[in-house]
């Protein structure tokens, strides 16, 4: 492996990359994310993972991981807010129900391409007006698929969780590990 790639610029998939603790580097796919809502939605998040690692400039020998992740409740797909009403939409949406975070994944290593869909089940709690507006008043919904943060505030929300917790956070590094391992003949 001559070099790792992030292709991400989210600070979240940088930091729970570097719990690998191999040096990459950061390359941000500057792609439209854009999904077709006529599609499964399971589908369409491993399709934007695959175009995002196609589209950064890279090395035969180079290693490209690249991620998208959407939250799905009540067959909605909920992207990051554009604004202020959309996050409180959101949130109210997710209020006291259970829905999906979907990460699509793709590992790209000379000619071999791996994209798998990694998928985690939460419950929120029936959730206050006042606790959704203090929440987005907070700014921490605004940069993030559903509205929310798990790691952050909306940890108060979240009653149940099955499936990888990081994720929920942006990159499911336990399957990612295991991709890379069998990929790259990495020894246990």
């Amino acid at each position: 492996m001559k070099q790792l790639i992030l292709a991400s610029a989210s600070p979240r998939r940088r930091e729970l990359l570097g719990l690998f603790g191999i040096p990459f580097t950061v390359r941000a796919a500057d792609i439209d994310e854009t999904m077709d809502l006529s599609k499964p939605a399971y589908d369409e998040v491993a399709r934007v993972s695959c175009c995002k690692a196609l589209a950064v400039e890279r090395g035969p020998e180079d290693v490209v991981i690249a991620a998208d992740t959407i939250v799905v409740c009540g067959g909605k797909v909920l992207g990051k807010p554009h604004s202020r009403e959309e996050a409180t939409q959101m949130l109210n949406l997710l209020s006291g129900r259970e829905h999906q975070v979907m990460t699509g994944c793709t590992v790209l290593y000379g000619q071999r391409r791996e994209t798998f869909t990694e998928v985690t089940t939460l419950h929120f709690r029936p959730l206050s007006d006042g606790e959704i507006q203090r929440y987005v008043d907070s700014g921490e919904p605004m940069d993030k698929a559903g509205a929310y943060g798990i790691q952050g505030g909306a940890a108060l929300f979240c009653t149940g969780i099955q499936g990888d917790y990081y994720n929920v956070m942006g990159l499911p590094v336990c399957r990612l590990g295991m991709v890379l391992r069998q990929m790259m003949n990495w020894e246990e």
